[in-house]
């Protein structure tokens, strides 16, 4: 793009200097910055006259400066005009110092274009020269410029447009819709169009679509066309040289969803997807560029070399005048040839959905209202989805978001991903900062709420291969507030830490907002960073995918050998991302995870840090990583978390203490519980007690020992009066008579007791010490007759 700037000098002495940033774009060269010419106008004086350089001239005395020679002539140095070329055989380009012999002519010097379709649906194909033309046809060698004329078939109209007869389409009136092959027809009752744009015939440029061609260094490709239209896709023109920038415009007044989708604040409006592929020997680039309200023009994405057919989508949430920009060039090499000719870019289809002023390709279903007639639609509140039965708007289930691209049948609501739920709305889900799980019969409960904050990281510094530091800028917004992208990035800022950056205001052109964005910061060397510039912002992450102990969702996985283990027992949370806009080589787009770790440490908001092996957040591209260690990250603490410690009985009261199990590793939850008193006995008492009882059970040891010895005694005696008993019979001598009983003799056969004691009562006595004396009372039984 070219610009003119005029500066204002001072009368003195002025010193004027130019300073040029380079941002990366991946791992692509830095573009030049070219000065065409300088011109100082005022100059009184000067110390003396410089002779023009090769290709330019000066005719007159005293000229202001020198002019260049225009194609087709050549200058010497301090030439007073510019010398012709040989017309036919000889050429040059615009300031040169000499010419140069007329190649023979290739099929890269011409091309081909449709005529618009005439009234018997024929085109034909023309054949014509590129200009200007440097070739010769005279040659040996040479080739013929094929012969024009051929007719073809015109291919269809696009979706949404009509064929009434004539050489051109049409598009269909509002309310009815057309495949491009039939004429219009209106949408049936109980259904609206849906209104958009589809290309995907190329036989004239749409209306809405614009095509040029630039370049940095000069002027030559002007008023040339950059693009051709080629039946079935459209393709990169010729061009001038082969560093020309050829640009193709799509502009689109604004986007907004159907009647009976009314999206909430920060959904997705609508979308554009392409389908292109690059064919490419040197190292061709291909930009896509959006730019909003007509402010700035901003690099998305870029393809460099030859690709595939692939197709692209980019999201739009915002309604607002979009002109969507492709720009190829074969090579960045300054260079004012054609080598590259044959390197091209083609776009087979460009579809736009929700474009405001689009047209139908077909219908949708849509609500009807109670009072409605049944041929009119209504739109349904935010959150609702048709009911295909009754064609009633019917709320959404909890924990589900409305797709934006169906709200036919209830299956239009998207389930949420684990640990999220969906804002009132239904539009989409989020994580409200509280996650539980059930682990080993234990609840861990976490509340992130405190972190629910932008949490920001710039690591590095890095160098690119000319030695220019840079630094990768993350702004993370984990959780809460109702699901709203609080995480903001800008461009081209002059001081990255201001805050007063507002997501809704007019000037969006500059910033993204996201769960997940990055910035690459490129400091001054004079200034510090208060004079930084940020690159062109990149969103990471637009779409919550939900939050988890495991550390895999959705084939996004963290690798165990990714960040160091965790020292404490306590699980990682997982938050889990992905970015909805399709990237350069992602199959599945970008995706964010963000590892929650509890360090009891780290106060606060804690500190985010990416891999050691991944220095940029990511190794392939697609999946980035990020460890967040806080003590806001560990779980609410609960009655597990502590234990109890018992104090010393003192005066009939013990204290019973809580203290917190070490290390910590919860916070928040449940306090700690008061200490506590109780009523307890002294030592002193059970000193006395198990005296007393110690006493007690010696005295009853002491009477039983004599007890059962008294009764082993009398076993003994009644033993050995058996044996003697016996060894008398054997003698065979008779007994005398005798009322006496033998000194140590005990008849205790014969005794009769009167007064038996019972054991109880003579432990009763030993017990309680008495010393008189105890007597048995026997009755003696005579053997004589009682007459004596």
């Amino acid at each position: 793009m070219k610009f003119l700037r005029k500066v204002m000098l001072k009368s003195g002495t002025n010193i004027l200097y130019w300073r040029t940033t380079g941002i990366l774009m991946g791992s692509k060269a830095v573009k030049p910055v070219l000065v065409k010419n300088i011109t100082i106008e005022g100059v009184a004086y000067t110390s003396e006259c410089f002779p023009c350089k090769p290709g330019t001239f000066s005719n007159k005395p005293g000229s202001f400066n020198c002019q260049v020679c225009p194609r087709n002539t050549y200058s010497e140095k301090g030439a007073k005009e510019c010398i012709k070329c040989a017309e036919d055989s000889q050429f040059s380009e615009e300031g040169s110092s000499e010419c140069v012999e007329r190649p023979p002519c290739t099929t890269k010097d011409y091309f081909q274009i449709h005529t618009p379709c005439d009234g018997d649906g024929k085109t034909q194909i023309m054949y014509k020269w590129i200009e200007p033309k440097i070739c010769r046809e005279d040659l040996t060698d040479a080739i013929r410029l094929p012969p024009s004329g051929e007719k073809k078939d015109c291919p269809p109209c696009n979706p949404g447009f009509y064929n009434n007869g004539s050489s051109s389409c049409h598009p269909c009136p509002p309310g009815t819709f057309s495949d491009g092959t039939k004429e219009c027809r209106p949408c049936p009752a109980g259904t609206e169009p849906a209104l958009g744009f589809e290309y995907k015939w190329w036989n004239v440029l749409p209306g809405n679509m614009k095509t040029s061609c630039f370049n940095v260094g000069n002027s030559k490709c002007d008023g040339m066309n950059g693009w051709e239209v080629a039946g079935d896709h459209i393709q990169s023109g010729a061009g001038g040289s082969d560093n020309d920038y050829l640009i193709l415009n799509l502009h689109i007044p604004g986007f907004k969803p159907p009647t009976s989708m009314t999206g909430a604040m920060g959904s997705e409006l609508g979308r554009i997807t392409f389908v292109f592929e690059t064919l490419c020997s040197a190292d061709c680039v291909l930009y896509f560029m959006v730019d909003i309200n007509r402010k700035s023009t901003n690099v998305v994405e870029s393809w460099g070399g030859t690709k595939e057919k692939q197709a692209y989508t980019h999201i739009i949430f915002k309604n607002a005048t979009f002109t969507f920009t492709w720009a190829f060039q074969r090579t960045n090499q300054g260079q004012d040839n054609r080598r590259f000719i044959n390197d091209m870019v083609k776009i087979y289809s460009i579809t736009a959905t929700n474009a405001v002023d689009g047209v139908a390709s077909s219908c949708r279903a849509c609500a009807l209202g109670s009072e409605q007639s049944g041929s009119s639609c209504v739109p349904c509140p935010p959150g609702h989805y048709i009911e295909k039965e009754t064609n009633q708007c019917k709320d959404c289930p909890p924990d589900t978001y409305l797709s934006i691209h169906q709200v036919y049948g209830k299956e239009a609501c998207i389930p949420c991903g684990p640990g999220s739920r969906s804002t009132r709305d239904h539009s989409v889900c989020y994580s409200d900062c509280f996650f539980y799980h059930e682990k080993e019969n234990q609840s861990l409960h976490y509340d992130f709420s405190n972190l629910s904050s932008v949490g920001s990281l710039m690591n590095g510094p890095s160098f690119t291969s000319k030695g220019t530091k840079y630094f990768h800028f993350f702004n993370i917004s984990l959780c809460g507030h109702e699901g709203e992208k609080m995480a903001l990035c800008t461009n081209n800022i002059t001081d990255f830490t201001v805050k007063e950056m507002v997501a809704g205001s007019d000037d969006y052109t500059n910033l993204v907002g996201a769960f997940v964005c990055q910035s690459t910061i490129i400091p001054s060397e004079s200034k510090g960073f208060r004079a930084a510039l940020s690159s062109q912002s990149i969103i990471l992450a637009d779409t919550f995918l939900g939050v988890t102990i495991e550390n895999t969702l959705q084939n996004i996985n963290i690798k165990e050998d990714m960040f160091p283990v965790s020292p404490s027992r306590i699980p990682d949370v997982h938050f889990f991302y992905k970015s909805s806009t399709t990237a350069t080589s992602c199959i599945n787009g970008r995706s964010t995870a963000v590892k929650m770790r509890c360090n009891p440490t780290k106060l606060g908001a804690g500190m985010i840090s990416v891999p050691s092996k991944c220095p940029a957040g990511t190794c392939d591209g697609c999946t980035f990583y990020f460890l967040w260690e806080s003590a806001e990250a560990c779980p609410l603490c609960t009655e597990h978390d502590f234990h109890e410690i018992e104090g010393a009985c003192k005066r009939g009261l013990q204290e019973t203490l809580y203290v917190w199990n070490e290390p910590k590793w919860c916070i928040k939850g449940i306090s700690l519980p008061e200490k506590k008193l109780s009523t307890c006995e002294t030592v002193d008492f059970w000193l006395k007690v198990g005296a007393g009882v110690g006493a007690f059970t010696a005295v009853l040891l002491v009477a039983l020992t004599c007890y059962f010895w008294k009764k082993n005694q009398k076993l003994e005696y009644k033993y050995s009066k058996l044996v003697m008993t016996t060894n008398s019979k054997e003698c065979e001598l008779p007994a005398a008579d005798s009322c006496a009983i033998m000194e140590g003799e005990d008849n205790e056969e014969e005794v009769v007791y009167s007064n038996k004691q019972s054991l109880l009562g003579k432990l009763k006595s030993l017990a309680t010490k008495e010393k008189e004396d105890h007597f048995e009372s026997v009755q003696l039984k005579s053997s004589r007759s009682p007459n004596i």
